[in-house]
């Protein structure tokens, strides 16, 4: 680990961690080293990161990057960071809530950006959601989160994790996974496993639906209660009987089937039937 590790500025500033919000600091230059190869980051890039800690991810990203626009929400940690990165001028920072920021005004006319982030757990689903709902032209997203949230996200129908966050991310993006990180990587040590994984963006969605909004409404209906077979789940969208029913018979899919057994084509054919039937 080179001079000024993650443990040495943390003692040399006597930072305290804050527990609400989630703060684990990588001390292992080995996982740095695989999320900025994993990111394959050049410099061409704008890379947005999110929840930079004391620097020490920040400032390999700065060596490898056109530009690192950083996102911290403790301000505790903005004098240590400007103090730390400040032989960096391709090195900003923004004192604020990632889930309250606007991405668009961050990229402005960027080409080729990037987001990387250790994200805190509490956070990992908004975010997610925040980062691809919005549709920011990012061409990727590498992040670190639970082992256990990475593995819903890339798991597949018929499983107990695949679920409205696997349909949610399959829908935009394809995965990628760069490799698991044990407790032992961070300071404080957390109590699970995390996991490296990385989103690219594709040009166009997985499924062409003709209505976005009915097809994803469609898919968290068929998940909020997952023992429940289609038919129960979807009467909950206050569809009307007679057209469910038409509308899952011209999907070909049987209504005693399980929200958690259909492929993400299966519910893009069933939502388009049932938009063409309202």
């Amino acid at each position: 680990m080179e001079k000024n590790s993650t443990k040495e500025i943390v003692n040399k500033y006597n930072f305290k961690f804050t527990k609400s919000l989630g703060q684990n600091f990588l001390i292992d230059s080995q996982v740095l080293t695989d999320i900025v190869e994993g990111a394959e980051i050049n410099n061409n890039d704008f890379i947005i990161e999110i929840g930079p800690g004391v620097g020490t991810l920040t400032k390999e990203l700065l060596k490898a990057a056109k530009k690192v626009m950083a996102i911290e929400l403790d301000s505790d940690l903005v004098p240590i960071l400007k103090e730390e990165l400040k032989d960096y001028e391709n090195f900003q920072l923004i004192n604020k809530d990632a889930l309250k920021v606007d991405f668009n005004e961050i990229i402005g006319e960027e080409q080729s950006v990037k987001l990387v982030a250790n994200l805190p757990y509490y956070v990992t689903t908004p975010i997610i959601a925040k980062l691809l709902n919005g549709h920011y032209k990012f061409k990727s997203l590498t992040i670190m989160i639970q082992k256990e949230v990475g593995e819903r996200i890339a798991s597949k129908p018929n499983t107990k994790e695949y679920g409205a966050l696997s349909l949610l991310v399959q829908y935009y993006c394809d995965i990628k996974i760069i490799r698991k990180v044990s407790p032992s990587s961070f300071m404080p040590k957390p109590r699970v496993e995390s996991i490296v994984i990385r989103l690219d963006r594709l040009d166009e969605p997985k499924v062409k639906v003709k209505n976005q909004e009915l097809f994803f409404k469609i898919v968290r209906a068929s998940f909020n209660m997952r023992r429940k077979t289609l038919w129960n789940a979807l009467k909950s969208l206050g569809i009307n009987k007679d057209l469910l029913e038409k509308a899952l018979g011209e999907a070909e899919i049987d209504p005693k089937r399980r929200g958690e057994t259909l492929s993400i084509d299966e519910f893009g054919r069933l939502s388009d039937c049932i938009n063409e039937l309202l």
